[in-house]
């Protein structure tokens, strides 16, 4: 009955999904959203995904990455190189981003993940610089001049990719290897003496999360017409860090609803340019005073949704708590 409940749950979300999906896009093919609306619920879908795969890393592997960026770049100049340059297909080039910032994380994790805390964070951080400045340098993808990419992310496109990345981060959290990872968090030490390969499961949820990081450079490399390595430093890395904390640690649902409602934030603040990064700086202190643990804690948002016993909280949501 468990197993039927949990089928149903999951048909009944990608239901809703689809029911969402449809009412945003009559919305925009009626022409009831402008432009600016339209872009602005582009970058939302991007920045979930960027969310929700430094989710699998943070959230439930415990590695403290914020180079996050630095995937979102790679991702979005090799996905423009293969379209502008190559001539593939906007699949193709979307994928062939996500693939090159996976093999690079692969790459820098299986040395880098060997550090923990404040060491792992640092690294992490240079790496994102190193991206950076590489591009900087590169004459081939324009340098600080930038690369011209011809608009293709349409709402579509984004509602796929963002479906794609939580089904599989879901799933794969809810999986053995997700259980290995949380266990990882919870203590590695312990983790490691119980015969968990802690360093295998490290780097695989540092590859997957670098992989969808590439698709969302993808998305956004062709959205916004022109990329420039000013655009991926490290406030871009702190921005994805600052979705994964004020959702919630291990909290998916948590890193969906803080990217919403900061994208919102920082999208509607922009009127206010002088003040803007103070008045998004005093929000977030604010909500950090009064909710430490961040907006849903360790809790997904199925949770407030299911039937309370004597006991307890029914099936309570144990990816969160394992």
């Amino acid at each position: 009955m468990a197993i039927l409940k949990k089928v149903k749950g999951f048909w009944l979300s990608i239901l809703l999904s689809f029911v969402l999906f449809i009412v945003v896009q009559v919305l925009i093919s009626g022409g009831y959203l402008n432009a600016f609306n339209t872009n602005l619920i582009v970058t939302i879908g991007i920045n979930i995904i960027l969310a929700v795969s430094l989710h699998l890393i943070i959230g439930i592997t415990g590695q403290f990455s914020i180079g996050h960026a630095g995937f979102l770049a790679i991702g979005a100049y090799a996905s423009a190189v293969m379209s502008m340059m190559l001539e593939v297909s906007f699949l193709s080039a979307l994928l062939m981003g996500g693939i090159a910032a996976a093999l690079v994380g692969m790459l820098i994790g299986i040395p880098s993940l060997r550090l923990k805390g404040d060491y792992l964070a640092i690294a992490t951080l240079g790496f994102g610089e190193i991206v950076r400045i590489v591009f900087l340098n590169m004459d081939s993808v324009g340098g600080a001049r930038g690369m011209m990419v011809t608009q293709m992310t349409t709402w579509p496109w984004v509602f796929a990719c963002l479906l794609v990345t939580i089904i599989v981060i879901r799933n794969f959290t809810n999986s053995t290897h997700g259980r290995a990872c949380i266990s990882v968090r919870e203590d590695e030490t312990a983790a490691d003496s119980m015969g968990i390969n802690t360093t295998y499961y490290k780097v695989a949820a540092f590859v997957i999360g670098a992989f969808f990081a590439g698709i969302a450079g993808g998305l956004y490399a062709h959205n916004f017409y022109i990329i420039n390595p000013s655009t991926f430093g490290f406030l871009r890395s702190f921005d994805i860090l600052i979705f994964v904390v004020l959702g919630g640690l291990g909290s998916m649902s948590g890193s969906v609803i803080a990217a919403i409602l900061l994208t919102l934030i920082s999208s509607f603040l922009s009127d206010y340019s002088d003040t803007r990064m103070i008045l998004y700086s005093i929000i977030l202190i604010v909500t950090m005073l009064y909710r430490p643990q961040g907006l849903m804690g360790t809790k997904e948002i199925t949770s407030f949704f299911k039937r309370k016993t004597k006991g307890g909280m029914k099936d309570a949501n144990h990816q969160t708590t394992a």
